[in-house]
């Protein structure tokens, strides 16, 4: 499989980095969530990347995140000093990112946009992220996916009782 099967802005963003040698694969069914994503690799959920749009203070923010957790909005709010912090819209989504909800990947967007990536992401070898459509994902190792993605370490999974 090849860099050829992501999203065309997607796979410039690849050879634009560097990343040549990266293994996009492409599934008949969706991977749009991450529990589709893992059933499909045979991985953990906790082995996904959830690509997630917010809007702090109306910017939209980008929060990486693992599929086995969710974003403590508060967190994020905290984190950049905003006012206030929501989920965006799927017309945000697409304007900021250009890929549709289900298939946005770390990086490779429309626009340059401020990432926060969660700390544990850094527990796992490997991750494995979406490739601009909900049928296809890629791996990398965590280091790498933030370091492109342009993210900074930051704690905004919500903590379980």
């Amino acid at each position: 499989m090849s860099a050829s099967l992501a999203h065309p802005r997607f796979a410039e963003a690849l050879r634009a980095l560097g990343l040549h040698d990266v293994e996009v694969r492409r599934f008949p069914d969706a991977t749009r969530t991450a529990a589709q994503a893992a059933a499909a690799i045979g991985c953990d959920p906790s082995e996904i990347v959830k690509s997630l749009v917010f809007a702090a203070d109306g910017v939209p923010v980008l929060v990486l995140m693992d599929g086995s957790s969710r974003v403590d909005v508060e967190r994020v709010r905290r984190e950049l000093g905003a006012g206030a912090v929501t989920r965006a819209d799927a017309d945000l989504v697409r304007r900021t990112t250009g890929y549709a909800i289900g298939g946005v990947p770390p990086f490779g967007h429309a626009t340059a946009t401020r990432v926060l990536a969660d700390r544990g992401l850094l527990d796992h070898e490997v991750v494995w992220a979406a490739a601009g459509t909900p049928h296809t994902v890629f791996p990398l190792d965590p280091e790498t996916l933030i370091a492109h993605a342009g993210g900074t370490l930051a704690d905004v999974r919500e903590r379980t009782a």
